[in-house]
């Protein structure tokens, strides 16, 4: 190998280690991860609909409970929906009237194919894949809090509740806002 040669090599393999390093800050790491890195510039596009628009009225009647909008929420940092308020995402929470401590918070990205891509198989590594979401969909749930994630392309959808224990629990969630962004949305082959 010839010192040009030589330097090329090692200039690729620096490039290919500096992508792999921004494709795992994008990816998240860890099982609470899979999701942009804080630092990292914005890639998505801005989200249009209004949370009103992603959640229709009536869309959280399933609870049982009545739910306000919190206009002043600001994610908690390092969540995956101050990640996507970032990335020029929609984020919205919402509260129940008869009792403060139980909360919705669903966030929606419109990201590229490359960023999604990363994000799915963060999440496919992580586990927790869920068929009836009709787009590829993964749950979770740790310290009594349920998270879905699914994909309805080009739009990340992350939701987060307490009333979320079972995949089938954020149903509804999930649902209504992938029929808002994606109405023609069908299912994706398993991996």
């Amino acid at each position: 190998m010839t010192t040009r040669s030589r330097a090329r090599a090692i200039s690729v393999a620096a490039l290919s280690l500096s992508a792999s390093l921004a494709l795992v800050a994008c990816s998240g790491g860890g099982s609470g991860g899979a999701t942009p890195s804080a630092s990292a510039a914005p890639v998505g596009k801005r989200v249009a609909q209004t949370c009103a628009e992603l959640l229709p009225a009536g869309s959280l009647d399933v609870y049982r409970k009545t739910f306000a909008i919190d206009r002043g929420y600001e994610p908690e940092k390092g969540t995956p929906a101050a990640r996507i308020a970032q990335q020029r995402g929609r984020v919205c929470h919402w509260t129940a009237t008869d009792d403060a401590s139980t909360t919705i918070t669903l966030a929606v990205a419109d990201l590229p194919e490359k960023s999604l891509t990363n994000l799915k198989d963060a999440l496919f590594e992580r586990g927790g894949s869920v068929p009836t979401y009709r787009v590829e969909g993964y749950f979770v749930l740790a310290d009594g809090v349920g998270r879905a994630d699914a994909f309805a392309d080009p739009y990340w959808i992350t939701t987060t509740s307490t009333l979320f224990t079972e995949p089938g629990g954020a149903q509804p969630v999930v649902d209504a806002v992938r029929q808002v962004l994606q109405p023609t949305a069908t299912a994706t082959p398993s991996r």
